[in-house]
């Protein structure tokens, strides 16, 4: 085994799945290092964000393996994923609007039975936001902020691994550029990032690798910056030259 794949946090091979009978995955290959981010990118209907669901037991395989640090976890229960360190934000329904932003984080933790107070004031560094506006309802935020309240209640569990599910979609580019920052900044805390993103020129600007998806398949497979770099991805799925 090279350096390289012994480095591997999460190892997902061959999988082919979807919903109602219809496979919307069809072999697809993932793999996430310890101190990587890596994004997935590709056309409506490629299957990404149905890739992610199959890594946390969201949706049945008919087939494929996926491995987290060594353990066979293909189909494990999300909330099992949980206690081994793996956090997921979906796109959608991702906070809970009738709470403030401090229950929300804190519901992030339920699981854990030590005093989180640590870790809600290293959040707080991280989301200085979400500090001045703990004690308001999450529903009251903008776009931007229920998304970093969304994140940060992620992070609540302290994960290994962090799975991000369009966390920039409907949001300006200001705001874009923002998430992006605190999404460095998780995965230089030590941090394994996947994320499915339609920003796909600015993700792969601040990714290490990336898997460009087609039809439930892996049409690319690459460094973040050789992918920007190839004209063929450039022209099909990053709307042009840059």
């Amino acid at each position: 085994m090279s350096l390289l794949e012994a480095k591997r946090l999460l190892e997902a091979t061959g999988l082919v799945g979807g919903y109602g009978g219809m496979d919307i995955l069809n072999g697809v290959d993932l793999s996430v290092g310890a101190d990587e981010i890596v994004v997935i990118v590709g056309p409506n209907g490629a299957g990404k964000s149905t890739a992610m669901k199959a890594l946390v037991g969201l949706i049945p395989l008919k087939a494929g393996r996926v491995v987290f640090d060594g353990a066979d976890i293909t189909g494990v229960a999300p909330e099992r994923l949980v206690g081994r360190g793996i956090a997921y934000v979906p796109q959608e329904r991702n906070v809970f609007r009738t709470m403030t932003v401090e229950e929300n984080l804190a519901m992030g933790a339920y699981l854990r039975r030590e005093d989180i107070g640590p870790t809600l004031a290293r959040i707080y560094e991280l989301f200085p936001d979400l500090r001045t506006k703990r004690r308001q309802r999450a529903g009251e935020l903008s776009g931007g902020q229920r998304q970093m309240v969304a994140i940060a209640r992620a992070l609540m569990i302290e994960p290994r691994l962090l799975l991000l599910d369009e966390p920039t979609v409907g949001l300006s580019p200001k705001v874009i550029e923002e998430i992006f920052q605190r999404i460095r900044a998780v995965n230089a805390g030590g941090v394994g990032i996947l994320m499915v993103e339609q920003n796909a020129r600015a993700a792969l600007a601040i990714a290490d690798r990336g898997y460009v998806l087609a039809t439930g398949r892996n049409r690319f497979a690459d460094k973040a910056s050789a992918l920007l770099a190839n004209r063929d991805v450039a022209d099909a799925f990053l709307g042009g030259a840059g």
